[in-house]
């Protein structure tokens, strides 16, 4: 029994793998050394998709993989997140980096309000039900005129002040580092909060809500944290692809594909694990990618169809997601 006690004592708390640390590292160094190689106008879009739909699909993991609450409707927070920066930007010529923390805000007041009720939901119901509420979303932004209604925001351009209004016309460059570093800060965050109380609460509450909360933890309470979390990850993205892209409307930002998208990326990559949604991302994004290239326009929805059949042998064959690949000794603590 001592023996047992002093080896718990001796196990580390954080993930101490030498090659993990060693991988994070070499690929934030290439990463950071990417543009150096003077890449194509195409390459550094496909890598701007791949930091954002990463960061997306990471914001997913946090609500139905830590907390096993399946969403259906995650785009509402990419919208509302893009919609804030570019009206405040529009209307009062606010800077989009003030609009970026002001979506986060009231996407986290959105996530508060619909989370109270819709938390004590679960499994299907709690997915359709989100489902529903991402198609309210869109359609009262397609009638709501103060925002441009089905028409959209177009955002002004600026040649003056680049980093100020997020808009670089000459280069894909500074948009590249811009979507990085917001990458690296949100993988960061909740490779932390996994590994925190929280994280652990989280978790519990997903394997099992009973047990869970014969053990003191608040189900409902926790449930609603990682919804907020969730749409503090998924807010800025949606503010950073208006300011790229500088033209939005309610079908592209509430678009419930995107929804979808994501779900499939987490899930191929593995749900419950803090790199799974960056392995389904690396995957999926340059197939969707290059589809539109070969099959021209949206991809002919063939990227949607070689989704359906990698998911189906996945869920078949690798039911843990493609990070079951690798060795447990890699995606495990040291122990002692």
């Amino acid at each position: 029994m001592n023996n047992n006690l002093q080896n718990a004592k001796l196990e580390p708390v954080w993930h101490t793998n030498k090659f993990i640390f060693a991988l994070i590292f070499f690929l934030v160094t290439l990463f950071f050394f990417f543009p150096f190689i003077n890449p194509s106008n195409f390459q550094l879009h496909l890598m701007i998709m791949i930091f954002m739909y990463a960061v997306m699909a990471q914001s997913w993991n946090v609500i139905a993989g830590f907390s096993g609450q399946i969403s259906l409707g995650h785009v509402i927070f990419f919208g509302i997140g893009g919609y804030t920066s570019s009206f405040f930007y529009v209307e009062y010529g606010i800077t989009p980096w003030i609009g970026i923390f002001v979506g986060i805000l009231f996407s986290s007041l959105v996530a508060i309000a619909i989370g109270i009720p819709m938390l004590r939901l679960s499994g299907h119901y709690f997915a359709i039900a989100t489902l529903l509420i991402g198609f309210s979303f869109q359609i009262i932004f397609q009638r709501w005129d103060l925002i441009g209604a089905a028409s959209g925001l177009w955002i002004p351009l600026n040649w003056d002040s680049p980093w100020l209004t997020l808009q670089f016309h000459e280069s894909k460059i500074p948009y590249y580092y811009i979507f990085l570093i917001f990458f690296l800060l949100s993988y960061f965050s909740i490779w932390i909060l996994y590994r925190s109380k929280i994280g652990f609460k989280l978790r519990a509450i997903r394997d099992d809500p009973q047990a869970a909360a014969s053990l003191g933890i608040p189900v409902a309470k926790y449930k609603i944290i990682a919804f907020v979390i969730s749409a503090i990850v998924m807010s800025p993205m949606g503010s950073l692809f208006a300011q790229y892209i500088l033209v939005i409307e309610p079908e592209r930002m509430f678009d419930i594909e995107i929804s979808i998208i994501v779900l499939l990326i987490a899930v191929m990559g593995g749900v419950g694990n803090v790199w799974g949604p960056l392995i389904g991302t690396i995957i999926l994004i340059p197939l969707s990618e290059y589809t539109r290239i070969f099959f021209g326009g949206t991809g002919g929805s063939v990227d949607l169809i070689i989704y359906g059949i990698l998911i189906m042998l996945i869920c078949i064959f690798r039911p843990s997601g493609l990070i079951s690949f690798f060795p447990k000794k890699i995606l495990e603590r040291k122990k002692f």
